[in-house]
């Protein structure tokens, strides 16, 4: 096409694109490509090259929509709800409405407001508050090898219709130091309603395990159909394979070091565990009993029947960008109406009603306060030999060559306190 008639056909659709939407904008380009040959960066400045001879635009001024007193409803209600995602930030305004309206002396129009506010303007509002609630994950389990080849790897991904398919895997609170015995939370999740239970056990013994497993299924308000754990040797033992035989359920494992196959209970070790118990040690009986009032109680009812939670449908990919797309979100509770035990959960709905989510968020964190007073601040081994070197230093050399000797004559670990107040410092004869 001659340069001319190339731009008499650019002067022709300009009229036309200064109009269009953003949509119809992007097929008229893509036509201007098609039709004179050029690329889409080139068409896009011979468009704004025509109208620099053009007198500026005024800008529309957008004026505020939600006010203050909207937005904060809506930092307070975020807060209590344990910092959701946006999306799922504005279906728990709707499903709090009634509790909202109680706690906060709310107008009518910020009423409408909360009701309309749209998942973007969310993650605009809150976009400050995100970047300081950013932490990371650790994990201590290590592979059992022994029934391998008793239990089969799932290699696909559970497309279930019905509830019963359950992910597990347990956190270690074992802090900076992942020696002697400390408490482990064990974490299920149901693969088609989100459904989650946790509890504490002491250590990762196989009984203690199976134990806290029957104690959360008994809590369940479907039948368990299937399990699929990871390769820790807390799972992969006779016990729990008797118990699967005996109530014939499937039990399948996940590829060795591969977590995207335990995606599902990888997310809820971080929403119902890590990011709110943290990273602390804990290991005593108080520990244990405060954790398991939290899992079995608050936390439980808070979770599974005001926290909803969002399904991936389907992942559509165009060239490198690739957009997920989910349903709506919906609670646990809400997903299992129409799909398990109607008796379980119609009381579960009418608890629902009698609840208020604000109480049960207090009731939480004031658990959470109580969890971390308990925290034991053991040191890592690496702090206590450099400790121990420092405490040392306080006795001249011909104490310490002394001292050594005795130890090594008589073969018996020597204690010495270098300073009024200190710690007992061991000198070991081997």
């Amino acid at each position: 096409m001659k340069l001319e008639f190339r731009m008499q056909y650019l002067e022709t659709i300009y009229e036309r694109y200064l109009k269009a939407s953003k949509e119809f904008k992007g097929r008229i380009l893509d036509e201007l490509c098609k039709v004179c040959g050029y690329n889409r960066k080139y068409a896009i400045w011979k468009m704004g090259r025509l109208r620099e001879g053009e007198e500026p635009r005024v800008r529309r001024v957008r004026h505020r929509v939600y006010d203050r007193a909207v937005l904060e409803v809506v930092e307070k209600v975020w807060e209590a709800a344990n910092y959701p995602w946006s999306v799922r930030l504005r279906e728990i305004l709707r499903l709090w409405l009634p509790s909202i309206k109680r706690k906060f002396p709310i107008r009518p129009e910020v009423e409408n407001k909360l009701v309309r506010i749209s998942a973007s303007t969310l993650d605009r509002a809150l976009r400050e508050k995100k970047r300081r609630l950013r932490r990371r994950i650790y994990g201590r389990t290590k592979p059992g090898s022994l029934l391998r080849h008793q239990i089969p790897i799932r290699t696909d991904h559970w497309e279930v219709e019905c509830p019963g398919y359950l992910e597990l895997d347990l956190v270690s609170h074992s802090g900076e130091c992942s020696s002697g015995e400390f408490i482990y939370s064990l974490n299920l999740t149901d693969i088609h309603s989100g459904w989650g239970e946790t509890q504490a056990v002491m250590g990762k013994g196989e009984a203690g395990v199976l134990e806290a497993l029957q104690v959360m299924s008994e809590g369940l308000p479907f039948k368990v159909l299937a399990i699929d754990s990871d390769n820790g040797s807390e799972f992969l033992n006779w016990h729990l394979i008797k118990h699967c035989d005996r109530e014939q359920i499937q039990f399948t494992r996940s590829r060795p070091y591969k977590k995207d196959d335990n995606a599902h209970i990888e997310q809820k070790n971080w929403t119902h565990v890590r990011k709110l118990i943290g990273w602390d040690r804990y290991d005593t009986p108080q520990a244990l009993q405060a954790m398991n009032d939290l899992y079995s109680n608050d936390l439980r009812l808070f979770m599974n029947l005001f926290q909803p939670s969002v399904k991936l449908l389907k992942t559509i990919r165009k060239g490198s960008r690739r957009t997920r797309v989910y349903d709506k979100p919906q609670t646990p509770l809400d997903r299992l109406l129409t799909s398990a035990d109607q008796e379980k959960l119609l009381e579960l709905k009418a608890l629902r009603e009698q609840l208020n989510p604000f109480e049960l968020s207090e009731r939480v964190n004031q658990k959470l306060e109580r969890i971390w007073a308990l925290a034991c601040q053991r040191r890592s081994p690496a702090e206590s030999e450099k400790s121990v070197s420092d405490e040392l230093k306080h006795l001249s050399s011909a104490e310490r060559k002394s001292l050594k000797a005795i130890s090594q004559i008589f073969g018996v670990n020597v204690y010495v306190r270098t300073r009024k107040g200190g710690d007992l410092i061991r000198i070991s004869h081997g």
